[in-house]
């Protein structure tokens, strides 16, 4: 097999930076990326024969660990059909019928192909319902990469520096209200400032994109008054903590009923997937019921469906939410003795199998506080874990995610990896 050398050196001729997502690029940590040819569990095989325990986890949808034989079996099942149907299929009625299972708030459904459809086809579904244009993200989440929500955003577009993207119309811009996380007089501010206009108010409600990120003590709950009082609609994006944190995302973490929820990741099982859900009465205005359009050639597709199958009744199956917890607990816990004896300030944000370290001394609960963490020390980090086997999130500003496979040797050699890189800082 080509060297990861080799390989980025003929894909930057034809791949813009080489990469099909920026964030890979390793910009913001210094270096070239590397080439996986193979993962299983917990570990990814480069293309020059190097194994690295992974901290990634496909950025979230490997819950069970890579390539676990159930989803891997489910996939040849549905292979043996076909690849793409255009037509209803049994697996999207089954998928339904799970996510509305696990999911309270949400009565009905769309399938589409990813996160970035789901939040887009969302807002849509909102400002049709409200009949209002103008809509509330916070600094720092991000939603996809469509026009209305990649305004402060966070992911790639924060890693590069570029958080307000080139190719956005202004009068799109004006649509889109940005606020700060974690603050109700603000929220409360916009809601005067825009009466009778905000057609909803869209976040993650524990961020996952700028670091992980989680809300103040009865912040989701004011959010979701506000919203009620006004008149807008709640969208959860949950493409990330969805299935992730609990069986019912962060919604039955914080026992909030957001209108619409949008979903990803996991339910593919590590194939392209997204869906969007909420109440009937909203639901019921998409195509071909109601007015406002939305499509998808893939929509619904039987593999990517057969995959999330698999990976939503094996959730059920090992319950192992206590159980990814207690492993985010242990590597938080490890980090933070590690930087106390070399004297390095540190944040650790956890909860369940999602965390982030930042190196700053300042709580972390915002966007702005989040940029207080320092990348360059990060980056020298980074590139100590790497050297040693273990892979992390190519930025600063992005969450980790276990998987049950870390459980056993795979931590406990994390552990002292991540011990060692801090104190090497």
């Amino acid at each position: 097999m080509p060297s990861s050398e080799s390989l980025f050196a003929r894909a930057q001729q034809l791949i813009p930076g080489g990469v099909n997502s920026p964030v890979r690029a390793f910009r913001s940590v210094g270096g070239a990326p590397f080439f996986t040819k193979s993962a299983r569990g917990a570990t990814l095989t480069t293309a020059d024969g190097r194994e690295l325990i992974d901290f990634v986890c496909t950025w979230g949808p490997a819950i069970h660990g890579h390539n676990h034989p159930r989803i891997k079996a489910a996939i040849a099942a549905a292979l043996e059909n076909g690849t793409s149907f255009g037509t209803p299929n049994p697996y999207e009625v089954e998928m339904a019928e799970l996510i509305v299972s696990f999911f309270p708030s949400i009565q009905k459904v769309r399938m589409c192909s990813s996160g970035t459809e789901a939040t887009m086809s969302a807002i849509r579904l909102a400002r049709g319902f409200t009949k209002r244009d103008k809509i509330i993200k916070f600094a720092g989440c991000y939603h996809g990469h469509s026009d209305s929500l990649l305004i402060k955003a966070g992911s790639g577009a924060l890693t590069h520096g570029h958080p307000d993207s080139a190719g956005i119309p202004a009068s799109f811009a004006r649509e889109t209200v940005v606020l700060p996380f974690n603050d109700t007089a603000a929220l409360d501010a916009a809601f005067g400032a825009n009466p009778g206009q905000i057609a909803c108010v869209i976040l993650e409600p524990y961020i996952g994109n700028v670091g992980f990120i989680k809300p103040d003590a009865g912040y989701l709950q004011h959010v979701r008054q506000a919203t009620a009082a006004n008149g807008a609609l709640l969208i959860f994006d949950e493409v990330m903590t969805g299935f992730r944190l609990a069986r019912g995302g962060v919604q039955e973490l914080e026992k909030i009923t957001p209108d619409l929820t949008c979903l990803g990741k996991i339910i593919g099982g590590g194939l392209p997937v997204g869906a969007f859900g909420g109440r009937t009465d909203i639901m019921n205005l998409l195509a071909p019921l109601g007015p406002v359009y939305q499509a998808g050639t893939l929509s619904g597709n039987p593999l990517a469906m057969a995959a999330g199958i698999a990976q939503l009744r094996l959730l059920d199956e090992v319950k192992p939410y206590a159980r990814l917890d207690a492993l985010g607990r242990q590597l938080c816990a490890a980090a933070q003795a590690a930087a106390k004896v070399k004297g390095i300030a540190l944040q650790t944000p956890q909860v369940g199998s999602m965390f982030s370290l930042f190196f700053t001394p300042t709580p972390v609960r915002d966007m702005s506080s989040a940029m207080t963490s320092d990348s360059a020390l990060f980056g020298r980090f980074f590139h100590a874990c790497l050297a040693n086997g273990v892979y992390l999130p190519p930025s600063a500003y992005e969450a980790w995610f276990l998987s049950t496979a870390h459980e056993g040797p795979a931590i406990d050699r994390a552990c002292e990896v991540l011990t060692s890189a801090i104190k090497s800082l």
